[in-house]
């Protein structure tokens, strides 16, 4: 697999680590190192960063320190030194339902933030990131395009599905089974079952969930090596792919092939048509433009939903469809799915990536495999339009998403039953204080008034596991994780913390929604909604101090990725060129 060249770099005077490593000037420097155990050897070759969301967290990241080991093998051995670091991460699935998830979205910029300044600090050339939960690899990607240093993403992989009475489940089923709980489909001791068999080894949700759409995601922009983001994370040939990183990163670093160079606007594209192909992730309309910010390329939801309309839906992965990551993985990956797009002519086949070919050179000879059903060609596809859509109308001015994979009713017509929390909502649906019907609204958890942009899988999943997710439709300025199904329109702009038209709706308000149009309306008129206006005084949340206040001082709308600060565009000080 080895693509690095056999000549290590010995001119470090055009890279960053020549303030920390060369000259006279650096000699206090290279007594840390020396304290370390590091050779003159060592010190004098290109230092690159290994970083892991390694923690005791959940399985999502409990395998990362061995891959980071096996990334550091492979860069000591194309003639680099590693330096390993870590990072936070917050496991959305742990997180989800309660005050925690708060933390979620707000861990994704303080990953990248963290990362950008353990780099610029210690001035390493070159990075390879290794991360598994949802917000991590996301995260993990800005910084790679924020520094622009050549680098490598390797993705944590895949949990192995569990087993219920035969039947393959993932950690939604869990979710989803609390609410069957609650409406006495099972009882206690299947509750039990469930949850003890759901979650068999390490590895990120088994589903088309949000890990699994931004690992493919990494692949189609080209960040990630060809086949390395499907291969599960107990498995140990991931290790190959770690140590070809490592080589990877020092090949880039020869050829001073950056991120930037990587993720154009033509591969932002192929990432979307992955996140639409899939069924995937409604967040992936949150993260594709932030990680465009970072390279300073204008690219927001409005333009990944019109992507997304226009790429079909083939694989049928859950939550949506049947089969999960590892059938995905034993069919051949993210290159099937490349594969298709690029037979359709979907994919820009001219993209760069980390191997320093293309990705019609990457795909060069491979062929599709027919005698399978979990992806389809683009000429047969589930539907039409892709798994994920944009919506727009007066309650919606900025965009909304909905997910509209698995879904056999595109409109939804209701009156509007208002909650100001998750909480409130979430306990009216376990309580069964709802009517079939409803448009059940969730508000002021949007970036700035959550604050953080809370998920609610919980609260859809308890809808689906009472079998009423179907008779309702629910909209919120949150987000819903990749697990979530049902009539479920999130990411409504402007939120309800800064007076978007949400935050004006009364219970009984007509609501109608029409995914195959792309509209969401209030039936109220635009005297009636300026007088409510008129009216509507903020609400001051919760978190008056520390980083969840910080966060709401200066994040943006869902529509521009939700981000903190003005992004490549604006940039003065360029980290690659010191």
């Amino acid at each position: 697999m080895s693509t690095f060249s056999e000549n290590p770099i010995r001119d470090k005077s055009h890279l960053p680590s020549r303030h920390v490593s060369v000259g006279v000037q650096s000699a206090p420097h290279r007594s840390y190192y020396y304290a370390m155990g590091m050779t003159e050897e060592e010190i004098a070759q290109p230092f690159v960063g290994v970083v892991s969301c390694w923690n005791e967290a959940a399985p999502c990241n409990i395998s990362l320190s061995r891959q980071a080991a096996a990334v550091k093998l492979g860069v000591k051995s194309a003639h680099g030194t590693p330096r390993e670091f870590t990072t936070i991460t917050v496991t959305d699935g742990i997180a989800m339902g309660h005050q925690g998830m708060k933390s979620s979205l707000v861990s994704r910029d303080l990953i990248a933030d963290s990362v950008e300044l353990t780099m610029r600090g210690h001035c390493y050339d070159a990075l390879v990131g290794v991360a598994g939960c949802d917000k991590s690899l996301p995260g993990m990607m800005m910084a790679m395009l924020r520094l622009n240093v050549p680098s490598v993403f390797i993705y944590g992989g895949s949990i192995l599905p569990g087993l219920h009475k035969g039947e393959p489940i993932t950690v939604q089923d869990v979710f989803e089974a609390v609410g069957e709980h609650a409406s006495g489909k099972i009882d206690s001791e299947e509750l039990h079952e469930i949850e003890c068999s759901a979650c068999p080894s390490a590895g990120s949700c088994g589903g088309q969930f949000t890990a699994n759409t931004m690992a493919c995601v990494a692949e189609a922009i080209g960040l990630a090596l060809p086949g390395s983001a499907s291969v599960p994370a107990p498995y140990e040939s991931r290790d190959a792919y770690a140590r070809h990183a490592g080589e990877s990163v020092m090949m880039l670093l020869e050829k001073n092939i950056k991120p930037r160079d990587i993720v154009t606007r033509e591969a932002l594209v192929n990432g979307a048509r992955i996140v639409a192909a899939t069924g995937g992730s409604t967040n992936g309309a949150l993260h594709l433009p932030a990680m465009a910010h970072e390279c300073g390329i204008d690219f927001d939801m409005e333009e990944v939903c019109r992507i997304f309309r226009e790429t079909p839906y083939i694989a049928d992965l859950k939550p949506s469809g049947r089969y999960v990551a590892l059938d995905l993985y034993q069919i051949g990956g993210v290159q099937v799915l490349m594969k298709a797009l690029l037979d359709a002519g979907l994919i820009d086949p001219n993209c760069i990536t980390v191997t320093g070919k293309t990705i019609g050179e990457n795909l060069e000879g491979f062929i599709f495999p027919k005698d399978q059903d979990v992806v389809r060609p683009c000429a047969d596809p589930i539907s039409e339009t892709g798994g994920v859509v944009g919506l727009r109308g007066n309650l919606a001015s900025e965009g909304a998403i909905v997910k509209i994979a698995g879904m056999k009713n595109l409109q939804f017509r209701g009156k509007a039953r208002v909650f100001d929390s998750e909480e409130l909502a979430y306990a009216a649906v376990c309580e069964g204080d709802f009517a079939d019907g409803e448009v059940l609204v969730i508000r002021y958890e949007g970036p700035r008034g959550g604050p953080g942009m809370r998920e609610m899988l919980a609260t859809t999943a308890a809808l689906s596991g009472q079998n009423r997710g179907d008779k309702v439709a629910l909209i919120t300025d949150g987000r819903f994780s990749g697990a979530t199904r049902g009539f479920c329109v999130g990411h409504v702009g402007p939120e309800a913390a800064v007076g978007g038209a949400i935050a004006l709706l009364e219970n009984g308000d007509m609501i109608a929604i029409d995914a195959d149009k792309g509209t969401i309306e209030v039936e109220l008129s635009e005297a009636e909604l300026t007088n409510r206006r008129a009216k509507w005084v903020a609400p001051q949340h919760d978190y008056q101090s520390g980083a969840l206040w910080r966060y709401a001082q200066t994040v943006g709308s869902a529509a521009k990725g939700a981000v903190t600060h003005p992004g490549a565009k604006h940039e003065t000080h360029r980290y690659d060129l010191i």
